[in-house]
């Protein structure tokens, strides 16, 4: 838990009554402050984006360079590929034992764990929680998901398995207890490992950060989590009171009630009694319109999301247009599967370069974004910076200040004014600035 040199952490570990450990305030904590900022234990680049995302800085670029040896990481160029090597080493030695098969990302995260503790960074951080001290939650999971969590620790032992022969004593005299037993590892890592995602919030990696680790779940939080590179920032969204419990939102929160406590007990074992689950009082506006009409929507999304995977926009794009002008205004916008349904058409548009069907459907989101993010939240921020873009590119130049004005005002506190994204938001406002009195000036 990282902070300036001289500074008492805001923060402090606790027992929190029917969810066992917790973070709360030791101060008062101010909306959009930066709680504290942590380095993953160990991280790796999601499977599905390891061509498209730097494996030591995490950035996304179009053109990588391969490892000639193990033909899975990527790197932006040879410093990072140099940076890396320390770290890679002993992975690329088992990745190459395994071609021209891939493990899943919990395998390789906790591979990437089992090194990164036996070679520890010499820190002067500190603690408020070590790996060791997390719960596998074994005891409480189904012998279905035991079951898939031991194909995963074989699978583990079998990756790891030239390393850990030739590092067999050092592993049993370095590792600590818990941490020796595959499956308790594996546990721990699906359990408390956090999504790194980028500037747009879209998942590149995965990554453990022991201490935030300890942080809770509520649907309706006041923190949340961005990343610059896989450095993880927490920030308050609301005046926090000495003594109150931080908490952040396990999940994407733009779901029904039910779709989130089935997600929570399947991934995190446990059932959300949060104020927000118990009023449900988004349900009649999120099922809005003719049942018939929208669950054709829902029903549709797994292939939908099947053809964003593959990056078939164009009949991805088709099957969304489709889709929308036969539900028709039988299902408002702000339902929520047709909103869902009307961001996967905003992305297709967008990678098909149709850019005034891109802004088209990124108007759609807005008021059903409003709506369902009320508080600062980053992910309606960075939609009305997409739209904004999109506005300014189309030549819509007040329309798009207006539209990255509102972001800024939610992003200075999700994201913090000297984040990248925010900064490169203001820079889209002063040239947009710059042409409006451009244009006035001509007149």
């Amino acid at each position: 838990m990282e902070r300036k040199a001289g500074m008492a952490s805001p923060v402090e570990r606790f027992v929190c009554p029917g969810k066992g450990n917790g973070l709360r305030a030791t101060a008062r904590i101010r909306r959009g402050q930066l709680v504290t900022s942590a380095e993953p234990l160990g991280c790796c680049v999601s499977n599905k984006r390891t061509r498209e995302v730097c494996h030591h800085c995490f950035t996304r670029q179009e053109t990588l360079l391969r490892c000639s040896q193990c033909k899975m990481a990527r790197y932006c160029n040879t410093a990072c590929q140099k940076q890396a090597w320390s770290g890679h080493k002993r992975e690329c030695k088992c990745l190459r034992s395994l071609l021209p098969r891939r493990p899943t990302d919990s395998v390789r995260l906790a591979a990437r764990l089992i090194f990164a503790l036996l070679s520890p960074p010499k820190s002067t951080s500190s603690e408020l929680f070590t790996l060791e001290e997390h719960e596998s939650h074994l005891n409480s999971m189904s012998e279905q998901k035991k079951q898939g969590l031991a194909q995963l620790a074989s699978m583990l032992e079998l990756y790891v398995q030239q390393e850990a022969s030739d590092l067999a004593q050092e592993m049993t005299s370095a590792l600590p207890p818990s941490c020796q037993d595959p499956l308790s590892l594996i546990a721990k890592v699906t359990c408390n490992c956090f999504t790194i995602s980028d500037g747009e919030l879209q998942e590149v990696g995965v990554g453990l950060y022991p201490s935030l680790s300890l942080l809770n779940h509520d649907c309706r939080p006041n923190c949340v989590m961005v990343f610059e590179g896989t450095r993880l920032q927490l920030r308050a969204v609301r005046d926090i009171g000495p003594k109150e419990e931080l908490t952040i939102s396990y999940i994407e929160t733009l779901s029904l009630t039910e779709e989130r406590q089935r997600q929570l007990e399947e991934q995190y074992h446990f059932v959300c009694r949060c104020q927000r689950c118990d009023s449900k009082k988004e349900e009649g506006l999120m099922l809005s319109g003719e049942e018939e009409k929208w669950r054709q929507l829902k029903e549709a999304l797994p292939r939908l999301e099947g053809l964003k995977t593959e990056s078939n926009w164009q009949v991805l794009l088709e099957s969304c247009s489709s889709l929308l002008s036969a539900a028709g205004g039988d299902v408002p916008d702000e339902n929520l599967y047709r909103l869902r349904v009307t961001d996967m058409a905003l992305d297709a548009a967008v990678h098909q370069g149709q850019w005034e069907e891109a802004l088209r459907y990124g108007m759609k989101t807005l008021p059903a974004y409003r709506l369902y993010y009320p508080d600062p939240h980053p992910v309606h921020g960075v939609q009305l910076m997409r739209v904004g873009k999109l506005q300014h590119y189309m030549e819509h130049v007040e329309d798009a200040l207006d539209t990255f004005k509102e972001a800024f005002i939610i992003m200075k506190i999700t994201h913090g004014e000297d984040h990248p994204l925010t900064t490169d938001l203001k820079i889209k406002m002063e040239e947009c600035r710059q042409e409006i009195d451009t244009q006035l000036s001509c007149r």
